[in-house]
């Protein structure tokens, strides 16, 4: 007999997605990893860029575009989602996907390293209202700095994965990775600039608004 968890019993109360169990189906068939965002902080973030009317959205990791489309389909009529990516092959999968559910002209793609990106979106004054970080975990700390300086006033920002499957609460893990998400976690709490959350539902979620 399957084990109920909280999070199965909370997913067991929607219907499911056929749009993004497709986005599942593709990256499995891709050999990418399958490390999309959980299905109820998906809807989350499409609720919270709905929320507070966000007309720019950064995303730091793109993947297969599960996040992609969940921030997407919180745009207005106006509204843009950048995304960056590392890998070229993962981002005409998330192309791909993001098209498919009728919000291709919503996003752009960059591709190549997010720091590089991040510097170059600060330097033509860009700024954006929300922002998802869901990349490498040794640059956590680097993004929130980069994505607080990319910030209108009164933007979200989200990062996923801040338990890392409970290594952040081991004392014996001390890997590169685990060490930043403690930092991040812990600028996140204590960052003056921010008023901030985090929830530790799935594999934690950081919410953050920029003052």
């Amino acid at each position: 007999m399957e084990t109920i968890t909280p999070e199965s019993y909370m997913e067991g109360l929607y219907e499911g997605d056929a749009t993004l169990a497709r986005v599942e189906e593709t990256i499995r068939a891709n050999n990418m990893p399958e490390i999309s965002i959980a299905p109820g902080y998906g809807r989350l973030l499409t609720m919270m860029v709905r929320m507070i009317g966000a007309k720019r959205v950064l995303e730091i990791g793109a993947l297969g575009g599960y996040s992609g489309i969940c921030l997407a389909r919180g745009l207005g009529e106006d509204g843009k989602l950048v995304s960056l990516e590392l890998k070229q092959e993962f981002a005409d999968v998330a192309k791909l996907n993001v098209t498919e559910a009728g919000l291709g002209g919503k996003v752009e793609y960059r591709i190549g390293e997010a720091l590089t990106h991040l510097q170059e979106l600060l330097a033509q004054g860009e700024r954006f209202d929300f922002f998802f970080i869901d990349a490498d975990k040794v640059n956590y700390p680097n993004y929130l700095e980069l994505a607080i300086s990319l910030a209108n006033p009164g933007a979200i920002i989200a990062g996923d994965n801040t338990l890392m499957r409970g290594k952040v609460v081991d004392p014996k893990q001390t890997k590169a990775s685990v060490e930043a998400m403690r930092t991040f976690n812990q600028r996140i709490a204590t960052d003056p600039r921010l008023e901030s959350t985090i929830l530790p539902a799935y594999d934690g979620l950081a919410l953050a608004r920029v003052k």
